[in-house]
């Protein structure tokens, strides 16, 4: 059976978007899949399922959490092998502002088209960097948090789809907990 990695967006940011992730495991093994792990609290998964298509175990944990916390959760998926492949694409670019600069990955739920590419590069004037690298995005921000324009909001206008970001240390955590099982 195919093991999934699912990055949920926008959870545990505020009051009225909980997703415990002891009761999400919980309740992802009680809909049918195995293996369920998570780490942190911003709604990163591990599983196993029969599904093999990752568009249907988006849809089926996007049901879940629906059904269960009343609210819509964009969830990305990928597979421990495409993480791997993400990671060491990533480690291959180099720094693209300052030596300082504090870098992410924002998982893309589509293709970003060849528009889209364009508009989020279009950044080389500013302290903040976005790159694509293969369907997802690489972040360089060498500015506080209160001054980035690419937002998580921002990026997925100019992508056209939605995102979800991660810190490039618990990119590679996750690849190394999870990309070799």
């Amino acid at each position: 059976m195919p093991r999934h990695l699912a990055f949920l967006r926008a959870i545990n940011l505020g009051p009225h978007h909980k997703v415990p992730m002891a009761e999400l495991r919980e309740r992802l093994a009680d809909a049918g899949f195995t293996d369920v792990a998570t780490h942190i609290q911003t709604g990163n998964i591990a599983l196993t399922s029969t599904m093999r298509s990752q568009a249907k175990v988006e849809a089926a944990i996007e049901h879940l959490l629906q059904e269960w916390r009343g609210f819509e959760v964009p969830t990305i998926v990928r597979s421990p092998a495409e993480l791997a492949e993400l990671l060491a694409a990533v480690e291959k670019v180099p720094q693209l502002v300052g030596e300082g600069a504090r870098r992410y990955v924002a998982f893309a739920k589509a293709e970003v088209g060849r528009d889209a590419a364009k508009a989020l590069t279009a950044y080389e004037e500013s302290p903040e960097r976005c790159r694509v690298v293969g369907r997802d995005l690489l972040l360089e921000y060498d500015t506080t948090f209160d001054k980035v324009r690419l937002t998580g909001a921002r990026l997925e206008k100019l992508a056209g789809t939605p995102v979800t970001m991660r810190d490039i240390k618990v990119v590679r955590a996750l690849d190394e907990k999870w990309s070799s099982t």
